[in-house]
């Protein structure tokens, strides 16, 4: 799947959960994933651990309905741009974050809106999960046109070693349906040949069921479950630095 093909899908995927749902909110957040303060407090905190500070740039590949962007929005010295290929989440990130600073731009291809050498981070969560290697790849050398000398790159991604992303991979071989979105799974060893090949070093990887984020405060998730002191996405982690 392209991600122009992704593009036409999650189109539609979002359109089907506002027809279901009666909250515009919650076909929304449900078309992201959920969870969507749980999630986006571990990534933020994520960032924060990484060394994210004030008066830096962050680009927020596939910031969906604005799940990152309202944790930062508190912060006025932060600066921010998100893109996603959906005009409809971004419409309610920008609404939600109350950030006429923000850019928040419309994508249909690998490009990531941004001047040469801008960004102090770059961020892709649950986005590379849904897209052919070829795209990946192709988002890996835009992070590092955009990037600052010492700017990261940080994403999520699925992989056969981790016992808990066996259910998303059963639920797309199990899946009849036509336009259903495409659950990738990645090696750590084209993680590594991407970086090579991208100018980046691999600084950090995390293991999606291990707690890894520090978060200062206690997250609830909507089944009732806590987490304190160490947090985790459920999905893997890789931190890369740009050369």
């Amino acid at each position: 799947m392209t991600v122009t093909d992704y593009k036409k899908t999650y189109e539609r995927h979002v359109s089907s959960l506002e027809g279901r749902l009666p909250r515009k909110d919650d076909a929304l957040q449900m078309a992201i994933g959920g969870e969507f303060e749980a999630v986006g407090k571990l990534e933020y905190h994520l960032l924060r651990s990484l060394g994210l500070s004030d008066g830096q740039l962050v680009v927020d590949v596939g910031c969906g309905c604005g799940r990152l962007a309202v944790q930062l929005a508190r912060f006025p010295l932060i600066r921010y741009v998100g893109c996603d290929v959906v005009q409809r989440l971004l419409d309610h990130a920008s609404e939600i974050s109350g950030r006429p600073d923000w850019r928040f731009v419309c994508s249909d291809g690998a490009g990531i809106p941004c001047e040469d050498g801008a960004a102090d981070l770059v961020c892709f969560f649950s986005v590379f999960t849904h897209l052919l290697h070829e795209d990946i790849f192709r988002y890996f050398r835009e992070s590092a046109r955009v990037l600052k000398p010492g700017g990261r790159l940080v994403f999520s991604f699925l992989e056969f070693r981790i016992r808990c992303h066996w259910t998303p991979f059963i639920e797309t071989v199990q899946s009849t349906l036509p336009g259903q979105h495409m659950n990738q799974f990645i090696d750590r060893d084209a993680i590594r040949a991407w970086a090579e090949h991208a100018g980046f070093e691999v600084v950090q990887l995390h293991d999606g069921d291990k707690p890894h984020i520090p978060i200062p405060e206690e997250i609830r998730w909507e089944n009732g479950a806590r987490m304190g002191t160490l947090g985790n996405l459920g999905q893997s982690v890789a931190v890369l630095v740009k050369a």
